[in-house]
């Protein structure tokens, strides 16, 4: 399986993103005197869209990356040695 953990923390990322910056863009203006007139939803909601936009591409590109160990020279090698003496060897029962 080939989930990379960026791909899930990037779509939550890009949906808290948008209901923020959402909620940021309907509000009424008279709640932003407390934050001395700025509109904190919206440009968190912003910042946090444009992080899980750029963790889920990151974590898309990373997944099509990674090769499999029978699909290098290293893996090949390495691959034989492993199943002839077992992963799970060295472990006591």
């Amino acid at each position: 399986m080939y989930l990379d953990i960026r791909l899930p923390i990037g779509m939550l990322f890009t949906i808290l993103g948008l209901l923020l910056a959402a909620h940021g863009a309907m509000a009424d203006a008279a709640i932003f005197e407390r934050s001395l007139g700025y509109n904190v939803n919206l440009v968190w909601g912003l910042v946090i869209l444009v992080f899980g936009i750029v963790m889920t591409v990151f974590g898309r590109r990373g997944t099509r990356s990674v090769p499999t160990a029978e699909s290098t020279p290293e893996g090949r090698m390495i691959e034989p040695a492993d199943n002839g003496r077992g992963i799970d060897a060295n472990v006591p029962r």
